[in-house]
C-alpha cells in the first residue's frame, strides 16, 4: 500500500471530484506535495480529511468552518481517533438543529406542495406585506419563528 495517492486515487477513494480536491487544496483544508513531474501527490491521511470535509458540509458547515475546525488537529501526525472525537464533540447542538428543520420541511410539504394556495392560514411562506422582516433574514416561520395569533 503506498505511503502517497495521486489526485486521480485520492477521487476514486474519497468519491470527491478532482476539481474539488484542487479546491480544497487551494482553500488550505488540505495539502499535497509536487513529484518531479508537478503533479500533486496526497499523503494516505489526507482521506480521512476529505471524509471530514464531506462530513462536515452535509451538516451544514460553511468551507470556512471546517477550515478552523481542521486546524485544530496536529500538523506534524495523522490525527487519532481522539483528535477526530474531539473535533467532532461540539456539534449535537447542530446536528439536532438541523434535524429539527428537515423535520419542519418535511411536516410542511405534507400541505404545501404546489402552492395552489389553499392554506395560507397555515403557509411556512406566506408573509404579507412583509411584516416577518423585523424578525431577521430568511424563512422565518421555516426557521421555526412563531406565527402571530
Amino acid at each position: 500500500m503506498a505511503d502517497v495517492l495521486t489526485i486521480g486515487e485520492v477521487s476514486r477513494r474519497s468519491g470527491v471530484a478532482a476539481s474539488a480536491l484542487r479546491f480544497y487544496e487551494q482553500r488550505g483544508l488540505i495539502a499535497s506535495e509536487r513529484a518531479g513531474s508537478g503533479h500533486r501527490r496526497y499523503p494516505r491521511p489526507v482521506l480521512r480529511r476529505i471524509a471530514f470535509i464531506v462530513f462536515a458540509q452535509r451538516i451544514g458547515l460553511t468551507l470556512e468552518e471546517i477550515g478552523a475546525e481542521l486546524a485544530k488537529l496536529p500538523g506534524d501526525r495523522a490525527p487519532t481517533r481522539r483528535d477526530w472525537s474531539r473535533l467532532s464533540s461540539g456539534w449535537t447542538s447542530r446536528i439536532d438543529q438541523r434535524i429539527a428543520e428537515l423535520e419542519r420541511l418535511k411536516a410542511g410539504l405534507t400541505e404545501c406542495i404546489g402552492c395552489g394556495c389553499l392554506s395560507l392560514d397555515r403557509c411556512q411562506l406566506a408573509n404579507p406585506g412583509d411584516r416577518v422582516a423585523r424578525r431577521g433574514a430568511g424563512p422565518r416561520y421555516w426557521i421555526g419563528d412563531p406565527r402571530p395569533g
